[in-house]
């Protein structure tokens, strides 16, 4: 399993493909504070509720100085249909080699209905403007997650 990143670590730099086939470097968010979130996979309940909420949450992000990234192991194809099913208004990642979700971290072992096997693992980094690890959650729910995570950052006061 992929070592866990920590508060302090430097976050790994990556360049990924976004729906629309652009890609997408965590370099261009130098600067501002960025939330990096893992999701198995694109148009599955959880997951649409977790991208969803992000969606819905993302005003009250930007306005306190965050941006958003989704990143999971679907093929371009599956999050343009995702994006525009759900009509979502930030990046979605395509990770299919799982490279960068094993760097963070976020791709091990885990169990489901009895049967161990090795897949990506819900996850949320907070990058500093610095390219550090400013918070990172593993093994994170996906309903609440995002006012869990306002809460964590003390982003409700």
């Amino acid at each position: 399993m992929a070592e866990r990143l920590v508060q302090g670590d430097a976050a790994p730099d990556f360049t990924l493909q976004d729906a629309a086939g652009n890609e997408v470097r965590l370099g261009d968010f130098r600067g501002r504070n960025t939330i990096v979130y893992f999701y198995p996979a694109a148009s599955t309940p959880g997951c649409t509720k977790q991208a969803c909420d992000f969606r819905d949450s993302l005003a009250a992000l930007k306005a306190v100085g965050y941006e958003v990234l989704g990143v999971s192991p679907d093929p371009v194809k599956d999050l343009a249909k995702f994006v525009k099913e759900e009509e979502l208004t930030f990046p979605l990642l395509s990770d299919e080699g799982h490279k960068v979700a094993e760097a963070y971290g976020a791709w091990g072992e885990k169990k489901n209905y009895g049967r161990t096997y090795e897949g990506l693992i819900r996850s949320t980094i907070v990058v500093d403007p610095e390219g550090k690890v400013a918070l990172a959650q593993y093994n994170v729910r996906a309903t609440g997650h995002v006012a869990k995570l306002r809460r964590d950052l003390k982003l409700d006061k």
